[in-house]
């Protein structure tokens, strides 16, 4: 198992109030799977996926990444496994709107200490796996909006992560827009061997899964393996 929690809970203060996002959450998710994070609004779902991602700390519990304990790692260390260990593929894509689709990739490789040659070599071969080379000296303003997120997808695989998180990568497409985009991460996954964890409510998205938690006002309610028909 790569990721693995066990007892988490996350509670934030709203003034004097107190709000349980997730409540004594324990899961596990496989190496090099498909996995779906399903629930309604407001379930903690991209808290769970910020947990994860090592952006958030939990109130209690115990997180284990890839073999980790990620609350023992102090701010640098956090920082450098999450540039290291985890991509990630936002619903409003998050591009960098000054930079060319091709900076914005090869920006994912710069805490790396690889050379300026080998990052710029990797940025292209990523960009030409996505279908994106003739693009790469294109604005996202440029770009359409299957397009953002194929850099985006890029971004997030040129690092050769263990893990890419996805907080709805499909909500802002249209359907085929967003059905050319699920294809292009099954078949990336497949040849990166890397674990896919989706926040989604993307029916389309969700056939492809793998491993299924629901969760519903913080807790996990029902977990199902096995691909979607």
């Amino acid at each position: 198992m790569v990721i693995r929690l066990r007892d988490v809970s996350k509670t934030y203060k709203e003034g004097p109030v107190e709000v349980a996002a997730l409540r004594g959450m324990s899961l596990e998710i496989a190496s090099q799977s498909f996995t779906m994070v399903v629930g309604p609004s407001g379930s903690g779902k991209t808290t769970l996926l910020n947990l994860i991602g090592c952006i958030d700390t939990p109130t209690a519990g115990n997180i284990e990444i890839d073999g980790h304990d990620v609350a023992s790692l102090d701010d640098r260390s956090v920082t450098e496994f999450r540039a290291r260990k985890i991509g990630f593929i936002f619903q409003h894509f998050n591009l960098v709107p000054v930079l060319s689709a091709l900076e914005n990739v090869e920006y994912a490789l710069l805490l790396s200490k690889i050379s300026a040659t080998r990052r710029r070599e990797a940025t292209l071969a990523m960009l030409k796996s996505v279908g994106l080379y003739e693009q790469r000296n294109q604005r996202p303003n440029q770009l359409s909006g299957g397009q953002k997120q194929r850099v985006a997808i890029a971004r997030a695989l040129v690092k050769e992560p263990t893990i890419v998180l996805a907080d709805e990568p499909t909500a802002n497409l249209d359907s085929q827009t967003g059905a050319s985009i699920v294809e292009l991460m099954r078949e990336m996954q497949s040849r990166s061997q890397t674990t896919f964890v989706f926040s989604t409510h993307d029916p389309q998205l969700m056939r492809h899964a793998e491993d299924t938690f629901t969760i519903r006002d913080g807790a996990l309610v029902d977990h199902r393996r096995g691909m979607a028909q």
